[in-house]
């Protein structure tokens, strides 16, 4: 499979998967939780509390490690093994492109004054599982 059809079912993966595990470090070990994703192209945003322990974790380390895609259903089912850089947002332009309304649960309005955006900026995105294949990286 070619570079340039690696990289749409990666974005397509991106596109319709929402939910997926970012991974962080915490006191030199891995520290993993379940987040909402938007992307836009590779560039993945998530929305947190300025006040969580992932936006501590990324100021002592800035690496991130990201599964997205699995759908539950076994060998076959494609998803995304992302490596980057991790940086803390508070512009509000940048609030404004990934508020929606799900995240009332957790924030008073796009101008909660602890609403941030992580954003991940991927050095290395792998597509896994893809029909039994072996994980194919996807130049960025």
């Amino acid at each position: 499979m070619n570079q340039s059809e690696l990289k749409q079912q990666a974005l397509n993966i991106l596109d319709n998967s929402l939910v997926g595990v970012l991974s962080t470090i915490k006191d030199n070990k891995p520290h993993s939780r379940y987040m909402t994703f938007f992307n836009d192209e590779f560039t993945l945003y998530t929305p947190t509390s300025k006040k969580t322990q992932k936006v501590d974790e990324l100021q002592n380390n800035p690496n991130a490690h990201i599964l997205l895609g699995y759908e539950g259903e076994g060998v076959g089912d494609a998803f995304l093994e992302i490596e980057g850089r991790m940086g803390v947002h508070e512009e509000q332009g940048m609030i404004d492109k990934v508020w929606n309304d799900r995240l009332k649960g957790w924030f008073t309005g796009p101008d909660d004054p602890n609403l941030v955006i992580l954003a991940i900026k991927p050095d290395r995105v792998r597509l896994i599982n893809k029909k039994g294949e072996e994980p194919q990286s996807i130049e960025l």
